[in-house]
C-alpha cells in the first residue's frame, strides 16, 4: 500500500467499533451504555463505554463512588457534574476525572441537549464487582 491509499476494511481483535445505529433507534428518554472494551473483549486493565444520557437524566445510581479511577470525555451535548460537593458544567470537548472513592454524579438539564460521552475506567472492574456504590 502506498501513501494516500486507504487500508482495506478488516476485523482485528484490537479494533472495537461503536454501534451508532443502536443510538439512533432510541426513544428520546432512553439512556444507553454500550461497552466498547472490557475484560470480556480482551482488555484486562481498562474498560471503555460509550454512553448516551437523555435530557433530564443522569447517573442511574445518583451520587456514587467507584473502586477505580474514571474519566469522561464529553463528545456532544453538555452535562452537569458534581464531584465531592463541587458542581460545574462540562460541555463537548471536556475531559473530567473522577478519583477512586470520591463521590460524584452527572446529569443533563431537563431542557438541555442529550449528551454522548466516553467513560474510561482504570483499572477495569473485576468480574462481578459492582460498577458503582451509591452514596447514602
Amino acid at each position: 500500500m502506498t501513501a494516500g491509499q486507504n487500508p482495506p476494511a478488516v476485523t482485528h481483535p484490537c479494533l472495537h467499533r461503536a454501534d451508532f445505529a443502536a443510538f439512533e433507534t432510541l426513544a428520546a428518554d432512553q439512556r444507553l451504555s454500550q461497552k466498547l472494551l472490557d475484560r470480556s473483549s480482551g482488555a484486562d486493565r481498562v474498560a471503555v463505554s460509550l454512553i448516551r444520557t437523555p435530557a433530564g437524566q443522569g447517573s442511574p445510581e445518583g451520587l456514587h463512588t467507584h473502586e477505580f479511577e474514571q474519566v469522561f470525555y464529553v463528545l456532544s451535548g453538555e452535562m452537569n457534574i458534581e464531584i465531592d460537593g463541587a458542581v460545574f458544567r462540562a460541555p463537548a470537548g471536556s475531559l473530567v476525572r473522577f478519583e477512586e472513592g470520591v463521590p460524584h454524579r452527572n446529569w443533563n438539564d431537563e431542557d438541555g441537549p442529550d449528551s454522548l460521552h466516553l467513560s474510561v475506567n482504570v483499572p477495569a472492574p473485576a468480574a462481578g464487582q459492582p460498577l458503582a456504590k451509591p452514596v447514602r
